[in-house]
């Protein structure tokens, strides 16, 4: 027969409060077992794996707009519904740029752009409002 593994109390990673890990999760477990907590904890873990993961995430999203550009040209669909839509309202002629470079260069063009203006907004947040009048 095997005998019971004695694992010793330790705090709560999120409540702080003590207890004793189930004997067959040993020293896996990092909360008491309250659901709240165990929520919390999988919440932290999901943000950290993001964090650490983000070009993950980019490269899925940009191969996905790609993919449904190509699915929408190869469809028997009106020329204005081939071009993908577009956030931006910058007032470029996006169906000659369409035509003179082809659609997975326009998707990715437009991708540049989301990234530029993301970045170009943080800067701006951080910058100090200062009225010098």
């Amino acid at each position: 027969m095997k005998k019971a593994r004695i694992v010793k109390k330790r705090p709560c990673r999120v409540c702080r409060r003590w207890f004793r890990p189930d004997p067959r999760v040993g020293d896996d477990q990092m909360t008491c077992g309250d659901p709240q907590c165990k929520k919390e904890w999988h919440r932290r873990k999901c943000k950290e794996w993001n964090r650490k993961n983000r070009e993950y995430f980019k490269g899925i999203y940009l191969k996905k707009k790609i993919l449904a550009a190509d699915e929408a040209n190869q469809k028997d669909t009106p020329e204005e519904d081939k071009i993908p839509r577009t956030r931006f309202r910058l007032g470029l002629p996006w169906q000659e740029i369409q035509e003179a470079m082809g659609l997975k260069q326009l998707v990715i063009i437009e991708y540049i752009i989301q990234v530029l203006m993301k970045r170009f907004q943080e800067v701006i947040k951080v910058q100090p409002l200062v009225n010098n009048g």
